[in-house]
């Protein structure tokens, strides 16, 4: 720029403005709700002290890890991580029909994606501790009842991103397929789940890793897996064989996220 040229004036960078009266009394009712939470929840020095040296003597208690029983602790891993995987994959494929009748670009009629999104959330929002709770009900004790807890637990956390996946898709090679006379499932077959397939299939792997975890919590309500053996040592009081337990089930979760990595890193 030539010196003789004036320099343009920079805009202003943006000033804090003072917050209106909804954010003061947001903020207000946020405070009030912290102090009434930290008072309900008697949080003092004391308790904390005290229970740090719970914690050493839990710590002291729990080393070296009991390795006896080993054969029936690694036969409720097992457990666990069929209640996962059979949970999961039942989970994410019905998880696609429900995906398609929530998606914008698929779903029939709105009523019927209304329905299906209010469906979804309902799933999603209910914890799968809740669920395995009341299938423990329904079925007993067991397996069963982790397997149909980590299902719903499942379908509403990937139909959800199934279905956003899925309205995310170009609309370019669905329209060509429709102008040639394609109906609406040979579309759906031929342009919209071939491009969606890397983006499944990540979320379907993450569905498993977060089912493995899921399934120890769900044994701790009688619905089978590794979780009922912790509970019963630390019901018992055996802090040797839950410790021995924790490590097994942490080996088991970081061995599965490994590798569905490397499954995402080639698929993706």
């Amino acid at each position: 720029m030539s010196a003789c040229q004036p320099t343009p004036h920079a805009e202003a960078p943006p000033r804090w403005r003072m917050p209106r009266w909804t954010a003061w009394l947001g903020w207000a009712a946020f405070a009030a709700l912290f102090v009434q939470g930290v008072i309900a929840i008697d949080l003092s020095p004391e308790r904390l002290l005290r229970g740090v040296g719970n914690l050493g003597d839990f710590l002291a208690r729990a080393f070296p890890p009991d390795a006896g029983g080993l054969d029936a602790i690694a036969w409720a891993m097992l457990e666990t991580l069929n209640i996962a995987i059979v949970g999961v994959s039942v989970g994410v494929v019905l998880s696609l029909p429900f995906a398609l009748l929530a998606a914008t670009n698929t779903a029939p009629h709105p009523l019927i994606r209304t329905a299906t999104r209010l469906l979804i959330a309902t799933m999603r929002t209910i914890p799968d501790l809740v669920w395995a709770l009341i299938f423990v009900v329904a079925v007993g004790l067991g397996p069963l009842a982790g397997m149909l807890a980590i299902v719903l637990d499942t379908i509403g956390f990937a139909a959800r991103f199934f279905a956003e996946r899925i309205e995310e898709v170009r609309s370019g090679p669905s329209e060509a397929l429709t102008s040639t006379g394609a109906g609406r499932l040979s579309v759906i077959g031929g342009a919209i789940l071939p491009e969606t397939f890397a983006s499944m299939t990540a979320t379907s792997l993450y569905s498993v890793e977060k089912a493995i975890r899921s399934a120890v919590t769900l044994g701790l309500v009688g619905a089978g897996g590794i979780g009922v053996e912790l509970a019963a040592s630390m019901r018992l009081f055996q802090y040797d064989r839950a410790f021995m337990i924790v490590l097994l089930i942490l080996v088991v979760v970081i061995a599965f996220e490994r590798l569905s990595a490397i499954v995402r890193r080639r698929v993706i």
